[in-house]
């Protein structure tokens, strides 16, 4: 009993020292404890909240929308519409065959496709669909799938299609401007996206709008010269002509005579730029600014402009053209129909090209030169203009005589449809020229003299009568109103040679001629139809475009409202290249 009551009492009561050891272990975990508290809360606290953050608050990005393109009337010709683009996250996104089939369902994409997406992406993004409506973001919402998310975005939509595509372009699925003025102004046009802070639940929907922390900045309207009404009116009868005449393509470009305006540019072939799925390469050429082509007899009237300038002639000046052929050392150059005497002015209307050589050789190589220069040939216009040609005027010191004289009708020199309607504006004008511009612009434009007014008068007045029953281009008349222009028609150059069977047949005028309004220049490449002369070929289109144009305008006729009655002669006449 009483050894039981001695191990009782030793059990009961425990050395100190233990006593004070166990506490100071109790003490020291506390301290731990307290200390790994402030390491994680003072010390770490901004890699805490940063990871803790991450399971559920995410910065989402805010698209910005596109500045509209309007028409000179206000009319939209690109405008934003808000599309949804699909995406997975691959480390999230676990689906059973049923449910990746109810996937491919809503998303109109077959199971393999998705998982062939998915598996050759990484961990972290995938896109499964860009640009969907947003119809379809909601069916997916439906679904309730892990892993698999969607954002909204823009996509450009163009009311016009295939007759605005070559001057609009288009933007690409980022939204960033890839050809045309879409890519021209694309810092006027983009917007700067902004972002927010978000909650997220562990399935990707959003449960919480936190904090707006960059506002989005829409993008700004960019309002053109361009009239819709005259851009269909073109397109339409260069589209008619080129299949008519079996032409590998064409271009036409409308100017406001007084502001520089361009008012209509139109190609053929095109594309539709809201379905570039099919797509081909030589459908997006926009003939009239980025290809380069010798214009043949559209020149002479700014050879004769010189001397006329020169005071080598005048326009009663009479040039011996007889025999219709005269030759420069080795070389000969011929008219198509041989004349005689003629006066400058008749030059110009028959589209002489041994008196167009005769006049040139009259002239200094270094006066052409810098003529052609001036006028903006062989230079870039500046329009920022995506692929603009610069054309091509070689050195004066490196012409020979039969190159000086060949120039004068538009042979040995290369120029882009673009730049050789706005040279004809000196014509339409008093002499002077003014930049072209494809935005509507109040501003009075800076003009820059070429020529006196006297001359620029002299050279219309020709160009007037080459549009008549005895000149190259009657069929460039139009009902009611007078008008003036030149026919052109060159070979083209195939391997350094010219092609007797390849053609660029081309126009270029104005009207009224009592106060020219606009001025239009049609080029028809490789006609093979049978008919190939500019006079045959594009003065038509001219008269079809010129003539609708006026009227929608509302510009009062300068001449008898009474059908135009081609002679005979005129019906059958075919102009000299």
């Amino acid at each position: 009993m009483k050894r039981r009551e001695h191990t009782q009492s030793r059990a009961g009561t425990l050395p100190a020292w233990r006593a004070r050891v166990v506490m100071g272990l109790f003490a020291l975990g506390f301290i731990a404890l307290i200390g790994r508290a402030f390491y994680l809360q003072q010390m770490k606290e901004g890699f805490l909240q940063k990871e803790g953050a991450s399971r559920y608050s995410r910065v989402i990005e805010v698209p910005a929308n596109r500045g509209r393109i309007l028409d000179r009337n206000g009319e939209p010709l690109a405008v934003s519409t808000p599309v949804r683009s699909i995406w997975v996250v691959p480390s999230e996104f676990d689906a059973t065959p049923a449910k990746m089939s109810q996937l491919g369902h809503v998303i109109d994409l077959h199971p393999r496709e998705i998982s062939k997406r998915i598996a050759a992406a990484d961990k972290d993004f995938a896109y499964l669909r860009r640009q969907v409506p947003p119809e379809m973001a909601e069916r997916l919402d439906a679904l309730g799938m892990t892993g698999i998310f969607h954002r909204r975005e823009y996509r450009r939509y163009y009311p016009g299609g295939d007759v605005m595509a070559h001057l609009l372009g288009f933007t690409g699925r980022d939204d960033i401007g890839q050809e045309g003025l879409e890519l021209a102004y694309q810092e006027h046009l983009a917007g700067k996206p902004g972002n927010r802070r978000v909650i997220k639940d562990r399935k990707g929907h959003i449960i919480e709008d936190v904090e707006g922390l960059r506002a989005a900045h829409e993008g700004r309207d960019l309002t053109l010269a361009l009239d819709s009404r005259i851009q269909n009116i073109a397109f339409r009868a260069l589209r008619q002509a080129v299949a008519d005449h079996r032409a590998t393509g064409g271009g036409i470009v409308v100017i406001d005579a007084a502001t520089g305006e361009i008012v209509a540019l139109a190609n053929v072939p095109t594309y539709n730029p809201n379905n570039r799925d099919y797509l081909r390469t030589s459908a997006m050429r926009n003939r009239v600014v980025t290809d380069a082509f010798e214009p043949g007899s559209t020149l002479k009237p700014f050879t004769v402009a010189l001397a006329l300038e020169a005071g080598i002639v005048t326009p009663q000046t009479q040039i011996q053209t007889a025999p219709g052929t005269f030759s420069i050392g080795p070389a000969i150059i011929r008219d198509a129909h041989p004349a005689g005497m003629l006066t400058v002015a008749e030059i110009i209307q028959k589209s002489s090209n041994v008196g167009s050589a005769k006049i040139a050789l009259d002239l200094s190589s270094e006066a052409m030169w810098s003529f052609f220069n001036g006028l903006g040939f062989g230079t870039s216009m500046r329009l920022g203009f995506p692929g603009e040609a610069t054309g091509k005027v070689r050195p004066a010191n490196t012409w020979r005589p039969i190159e000086q004289a060949t120039m004068s009708y538009g042979h040995g020199i290369a120029t882009s449809l673009l730049q050789l309607a706005r040279a004809y504006t000196i014509f339409a004008r008093d002499g002077d020229m003014v930049p072209l511009t494809f935005v509507r612009d109040n501003r009075s434009a800076q003009a820059k003299q070429i020529v006196s007014s006297k001359t620029a008068l002299e050279v219309r007045r020709m160009l007037e009568m080459a549009v008549q029953n005895e000149g190259t281009a009657p069929r460039a008349q139009v009902m009611g109103y007078r008008v003036a222009g030149k026919t052109g028609t060159a070979r083209k150059l195939v391997n350094g040679a010219y092609a007797p069977d390849r053609h660029v047949a081309s126009f270029v005028g104005f009207a009224p001629a009592s106060a020219p309004r606009l001025v239009i220049a049609v080029m028809i490449d490789e006609p093979r139809a049978g008919q190939y002369y500019g006079g045959m070929v594009a003065a038509p289109v001219f008269s079809i475009v010129m003539g609708a144009s006026l009227r929608a305008l509302g510009v009062v006729p300068d001449a008898p409202m009474k059908p135009i009655e081609l002679s005979s002669a005129a019906a059958e006449l075919k102009e000299s290249t």
